[in-house]
């Protein structure tokens, strides 16, 4: 069981730089026991489990991991933490982002190095709810995936390329994923190699390579990227509700659409996504005025 330490450069907030790679409650790939981040995924050499724990007596962080992906994981520690993102080459334009930048000094942009395990749960949340997609993610990976390695029993692994190519169709039809989207992750798988090169490029060669996979739009490669590089300019563009939220926190309108959000954030030009993630930590948006879409399930079909 190899552990490292890594010190901060700056102010640390452990659990929002982490908690973007939750997808959803009941994770089996993700979890939070205490005040510990726990997180168990396919690496270049064989799945892992990493435990990152934060020790407020030095401000250091420490991490312990299990499995054929353990040495991976812990090299890569920094870069997941956001030791090589810069949250100052932000500059503040209106008081929302000043004010939410100096309440969450600690938030940085994590950077797994890894693109599947962002690609696949951003191509089931296509066009559904957040809870379709994942209750989707979630029995998947405790039908196909495997156990993690390590002390926590519950934790899965997500399925290998070869393992996603396995599953049968009445199994992602259970799963309540509609052909479209298992025929895009089914593409993606085939292609892996070439997906996970797109780990070590810059954004617009990534997005590129992503996007040449029939399925994979600009929406979710931004959400994989995001993930993958911690790229501060990735913002989402094709969302339901993110440019109805960044145009009532910047001018108190209703009804932005994305090309209205891109003008607005244009002043962020490099630093977009930040910025608008700086706008959600601020919890400012619209009041809700309808009812919440319903979820649907296919698998009753």
């Amino acid at each position: 069981m190899p552990a490292r330490t890594w010190l901060p450069p700056g102010p640390f907030d452990l659990h929002r730089t982490l908690g973007v790679l939750q997808r959803g409650p009941g994770d089996p790939a993700f979890a939070v026991r205490g005040g510990e981040v726990w997180r168990a995924c396919r690496t270049p050499q064989g799945s892992g489990t990493l435990r990152v724990a934060a020790r407020p007596a030095d401000g250091s962080v420490e991490a312990e991991a299990w499995g054929p992906g353990a040495d991976w994981l812990l090299a890569h520690l920094p870069d997941l933490l956001g030791e090589s993102d810069d949250p100052a080459r932000l500059t503040a334009r209106h008081r929302i982002v000043h004010e939410a930048r100096r309440r969450h000094p600690g938030v940085r942009l994590a950077r797994t190095g890894l693109v599947l395990e962002s690609l696949i749960p951003s191509v089931l949340e296509q066009k559904v709810t957040s809870d379709e997609a994942y209750r989707a993610w979630r029995l998947l990976l405790q039908r196909h995936g495997e156990p993690a390695p390590g002390p926590w029993e519950r934790m899965r692994v997500m399925p290998d390329p070869r393992g996603w190519a396995l599953i049968p169709s009445w199994e992602w039809h259970r799963a309540g994923v509609d052909a479209k989207r298992s025929s895009t992750i089914l593409r993606a798988v085939r292609a892996a190699r070439r997906m996970e090169e797109a780990a070590r490029m810059d954004l617009a060669d990534a997005t590129r390579r992503l996007t040449a996979i029939p399925g994979i739009g600009p929406w979710t490669a931004a959400e994989t990227l995001q993930r993958t590089l911690g790229a501060p300019d990735a913002i989402t563009v094709g969302d339901l509700h993110l440019p109805k939220i960044i145009g009532y926190a910047l001018t108190g309108r209703r009804g932005t659409t994305d090309e209205e959000m891109l003008e607005l954030l244009a002043p962020y030009e490099g630093q977009r996504h930040r910025a608008a993630r700086l706008i959600l930590l601020s919890g400012r948006v619209p009041p809700r005025r309808a009812p919440r879409f319903p979820v649907g399930d296919i698998a009753r079909l």
